[in-house]
């Protein structure tokens, strides 16, 4: 796994300049800094004006304003979220994150607001790839790191039989051109991020098709913090019950498309 970093996008969720570990801003704000990887739509991704949106970035603004503190999110590569995370490089990482045992040993999570599958992305000439066991022989794309990639790989090793190839991508978006291009036979991803490329996209949704789900229990999303780190933790835990209580959760799920 890489471990070094994209340069990243600052976008302002409160206004003027934030910095990491909760420094004081001007105004008196505590100031924070929360990481993803904006290539995961609808949860974080970059607009045609080169402006960082998505479901995760209205949320981070939605806990900025009711925790009266600035947040800033800052895009960076996937593949170095969580070794930036132990370092202190930001506060918090907001980026589709499922929750697992294994991450749990290294760090924190707030509470979970999404459920997710792995979704198989499909030509639209192969709705038979339904499940694992049907692609058994194929190629597949997923993105390095993410829980599609790891789970991928636990199969192969469950099942010597399976003899699945897992290719691993710096994004999605480049394992989807990949398969349009006939040099995968499926993707596995995110369901609410295979969703979005299937359904809001112009350029994909009369070719693709989301054709089953590799994994059929679900996996919890949630931001993630250094272990240990209360303080952050416990004002995005404060965020997200309000976001809860006043509609806001709901609000942005609606207008993501993730109900």
């Amino acid at each position: 796994m890489k471990k070094v970093f994209a340069l990243f996008v600052g976008v302002a969720l409160a206004a003027s300049t934030a910095f990491a570990s909760g420094t004081k801003e001007s105004n008196g704000k505590k100031a924070y800094t929360v990481a993803g990887s904006a290539d995961w739509p609808p949860l974080e991704y970059v607009d045609e004006s080169g402006t960082v949106v998505g479901f995760e970035v209205d949320l981070l603004k939605a806990i900025a304003e009711s925790q009266n503190v600035s947040i800033t999110f800052q895009n960076v590569a996937w593949d170095g979220i969580f070794a930036g995370l132990a370092n202190n490089a930001y506060d918090g990482a907001a980026s589709g994150i499922s929750v697992t045992e294994e991450r749990k040993q290294s760090m924190d999570f707030t509470t979970t607001f999404l459920t997710i599958t792995q979704a198989i992305i499909a030509p639209k000439e192969h709705p038979e790839l339904t499940d694992t066991k049907s692609l058994a022989g194929k190629t597949v794309g997923t993105q390095i790191g993410t829980t599609g990639d790891l789970y991928l790989q636990d199969q192969n090793a469950k099942d010597p039989t399976l003899k699945l190839t897992d290719k691993a991508y710096d994004s999605v978006g480049l394992a989807v051109e990949d398969l349009l291009n006939g040099n995968l036979d499926a993707v596995v991803t995110d369901s609410v991020v295979a969703i979005d490329f299937v359904f809001n996209n112009k350029n994909y949704n009369d070719k693709l098709v989301i054709s089953g789900t590799a994994s059929k229990d679900g996996e919890p999303i949630a931001m993630a913090v250094k272990k240990g780190n209360k303080e952050v933790l416990d004002m995005l835990n404060a965020g997200i019950a309000q976001a809860e209580k006043d509609g806001t959760m709901d609000k942005l799920k609606k207008q993501y498309h993730l109900e």
